[in-house]
């Protein structure tokens, strides 16, 4: 492990301490995302779920309103704003203390969900498709997830040669950090970015070596639920890929991941809870 990892978040003034893995709770304002259990037709449907995954142990609800499954079909920034924001909004008002992360790529949609009151942008392209992401983010002043992607949701499944896959990898991710880190951004937590320019095996290979990615010196996020690397791995759907999720969440966790960005948020936690057990603690309220 990195020795200088940093393991806080600055949280709109409050600090969350990642020293234990913390859960991300996935709502899809969208009408097609890969796992239709995932998405929110409505915003009183939101709401309900959002309640359910607080209630559940979520630490973060990631609010996305653009498909990022591979071939999904593009949409203009207005529509993804005009999906997430009541969202938002009307989970804030809800939940005045939910953290909310909003899935996105684009700069523009990142800045109208900070003002509205999110507290973490995670964006799946790792700054390549908005060259005014970077100085976005750090001029908000909020956490960040760097994504490894390659392309866009479109083009990603014919970029998946590599040289040297985790190399590769972590090379094109250091790039994207030495330039946030020059901007003065501090929060920063890196995905891999499995199923994102990466083969079934390919992303069993990230994960066998995900500790890897602790040479980076930042938190590790983890996000696995019910993709295909798993139903298809064993013939089933991902509707009944709950149980090779949790599988995929605990060899994260064991690889170092700090944050689990999950469908299914009781089940992730209790993976955590066991986990910490495993290693002789328990799950702690530190934020």
């Amino acid at each position: 492990m990195a020795k200088s990892t940093k393991k806080t978040l600055n949280l709109g003034g409050k600090v969350l301490d990642l020293r234990q893995p913390k859960v991300m709770g996935i709502l899809n304002i969208t009408p097609d995302s890969f796992f239709s259990g995932s998405r929110m037709a409505s915003v009183n449907e939101a709401v309900d779920r959002a309640g359910d995954m607080l209630a559940d142990g979520a630490t973060f609800l990631d609010i996305g309103g653009y498909s990022t499954r591979p071939g999904a079909a593009d949409i203009a920034a207005p529509e993804e704003v005009d999906r997430i924001l009541p969202v938002i909004e009307a989970i804030l008002k809800a939940f005045p203390e939910a953290l909310i992360s909003v899935d996105t790529f684009r700069a523009a949609v990142a800045r109208q969900a900070v003002e509205a009151g999110v507290r973490l942008i995670n964006d799946v392209a790792g700054g390549t498709l908005d060259p005014d992401m970077f100085p976005t983010v750090a001029r908000l002043g909020v956490p960040y997830v760097l994504m490894h992607m390659r392309g866009t949701p479109q083009t990603m499944t014919g970029l998946t040669t590599y040289t040297s896959l985790v190399p590769d990898v972590i090379q094109e991710l250091q790039q994207r950090l030495a330039v946030l880190r020059s901007l003065g951004q501090t929060d920063i937590i890196i995905d891999p970015g499995f199923g994102f320019a990466k083969t079934s095996g390919q992303n069993f290979s990230l994960l066998n070596q995900l500790s890897a990615f602790q040479t980076l010196e930042a938190p590790l996020l983890a996000g696995l639920s019910r993709k295909s690397t798993i139903w298809r791995t064993l013939g089933i759907t991902a509707k009944e890929a709950l149980n090779g999720t949790t599988v995929m969440n605990t060899l994260a966790l064991a690889g170092g991941a700090d944050i689990l960005r999950v469908h299914d948020v009781r089940e992730a936690v209790e993976a955590v809870r066991l986990f910490l057990h495993c290693r002789g603690e328990d799950l702690a309220n530190n934020f």
